[in-house]
């Protein structure tokens, strides 16, 4: 399931798990989505935003 922010278009990320034996496998890495209603234009709309965004400020909540 790809969840991407809606805002930064921030997504999963792909690597290499290294044990200290140095095994290596692979990983993903994926952002903290939340479903958060926003308000678009006056309105408020449901947008996936990661905690970034709405930290910053980015995204104004509808209440």
């Amino acid at each position: 399931m790809a969840k991407k922010c809606d805002i930064c278009n921030k997504g999963t990320v792909t690597g290499m798990k290294v044990s200290h034996s140095h095994r290596r496998t692979k990983k993903t890495w994926a952002p903290n989505i939340q479903t958060v209603r926003a308000k678009i234009n006056g309105r408020p709309v449901k947008l996936k935003v990661c905690t970034r965004c709405l930290r910053s400020g980015k995204v104004e909540r509808a209440l």
